[in-house]
């Protein structure tokens, strides 16, 4: 049974954890499927349907295992999309490929050298190639603070105040504040009239099958979601004593993923930085009971699939670029943090900028988009640099060894 003080604890870690991991991407969520060619209605009915089933998995997860394990969408996979643009085959191709990623996801979790071939991926040219995709988003606030000082401002304003005062929650600020802004909007412009009313039910698309959508936008958003999210993410429940269950977890989201593909649902995985909120000692002093707090978050996330398209509207209503704009505040943490990943060592550096620079370009060859051209040219530099290196202290070595003799 629950006492007063563990149900209150693990209720507002729940709290915490769902306003801080929606408030704080769904800008990026919504970004992201509108740029590989979702209309409102679609990108509305993809973010309710990751609410759901994340939502879902989460509340499973951490009633099975008795953890507290939260899931939550892939946000630098949501900023890949952003990026990448509407591929060969618009938004049902985009669709297909958000299925095959699933299927991806389930594989990793089901075929164990899979994941352990992932995991060889250098880190610094995994985040390197997701610093190269975040710039171009990154770029927007600052972009559109020219264009309209007087609805960009407040935003930056109110993220920068927060960012001296709680860290934690300046970018959820941020985005809520433009959310304020957009229903100022709605009241003194058209407002919704023009859009899909709010409890618009969930948008299904017939996936359209296309290999240039299974390269080029698939396996990126599988390598991003493996590690941006799921390595990490498993990592944070380690650092709290958690010994995390990897293929149950990923066969779960995998197939979560796949059943919300053809509702716009890109991706769900393990949570990673909102991990922390129902894991640390905030949800209770005991560990063994933490997984409630998961399972508030759970049932949480679920209330907010239900109240997405009022929100979706709302932002789609608002002042032009807003939203965008939020998205790149919402990432500008994500952002440093991957630029600090991979330039922190000087070994295998050109091949982390390499990786940056192509990711950045949004270079798109053969219908496959930059992401996967950028993993591409950043593993071929860093092989090239280590067989030239190595024939280098080879041909050193014997010449030492010829001065010798």
């Amino acid at each position: 049974m629950w006492n007063g003080v563990v149900m209150r604890r693990a209720v507002v870690a729940g709290l915490v954890t769902i306003l801080v991991g929606y408030t704080g991407a769904f800008a990026v969520v919504l970004t992201g499927l509108q740029a590989v060619g979702a209309s409102p209605a679609q990108a509305a009915s993809g973010l309710a349907v990751l609410c759901f089933t994340m939502g879902t998995a989460t509340i499973i997860l951490a009633w099975r295992f008795r953890m507290p394990i939260t899931i939550a969408w892939s946000t630098p996979g949501a900023a890949l999309l952003a990026s990448t643009g509407i591929p060969e085959g618009g938004w049902p191709a985009a669709v297909f490929a958000f299925m095959v990623t699933g299927v991806l996801l389930a594989v990793t979790g089901l075929v164990p050298w899979l994941g352990r071939l992932v995991a060889k991926i250098p880190t610094a040219l995994a985040q390197a190639m997701l610093a190269g995709v975040l710039v171009p988003i990154c770029l927007v606030p600052v972009q559109s603070l020219l264009k309209a000082p007087l609805v960009i401002a407040p935003v930056l304003v109110t993220w920068l105040v927060m960012l001296a005062w709680k860290p934690r929650w300046a970018a959820a600020t941020a985005v809520g504040l433009a959310l304020v802004i957009a229903v100022i909007a709605v009241g003194t412009g058209p407002g919704l009239s023009v859009l899909p009313p709010p409890g618009t039910a969930l948008v299904f698309t017939m996936p359209a099958p296309s290999w240039s959508a299974a390269i080029g936008l698939a396996v990126p958003l599988w390598l991003v979601t493996m590690a941006s999210q799921n390595i990490p993410g498993v990592a944070v429940l380690g650092s709290f004593g958690y010994q995390a269950p990897w293929r149950s977890a990923l066969t779960l989201t995998g197939l979560g993923t796949v059943v919300g593909a053809p509702f716009g649902g890109h991706a769900i995985n393990y949570a990673a930085i909102s991990a922390a909120l129902a894991a640390s000692p905030d949800a209770g002093e005991d560990p063994a009971k933490r997984w409630r707090a998961a399972v508030v978050a759970g049932f949480g996330y679920l209330v907010f699939g239900g109240i997405t398209a009022t929100i979706t509207a709302l932002v789609f209503a608002g002042p032009p670029g807003l939203l965008q704009a939020a998205a790149g505040v919402a990432l500008l943490g994500t952002l440093g943090a991957s630029l600090a990943g991979s330039m922190a060592e000087a070994e295998g550096r050109e091949a982390a900028v390499v990786t940056f620079l192509v990711a950045a370009s949004g270079i798109s060859v053969a219908g496959i988009g930059a992401a996967f051209w950028a993993l591409a040219a950043g593993l071929l530099v860093r092989a090239v640099s280590v067989q030239l290196r190595r024939r280098g202290q080879g041909i050193q070595a014997a010449g030492r060894q010829s001065i010798r003799g």
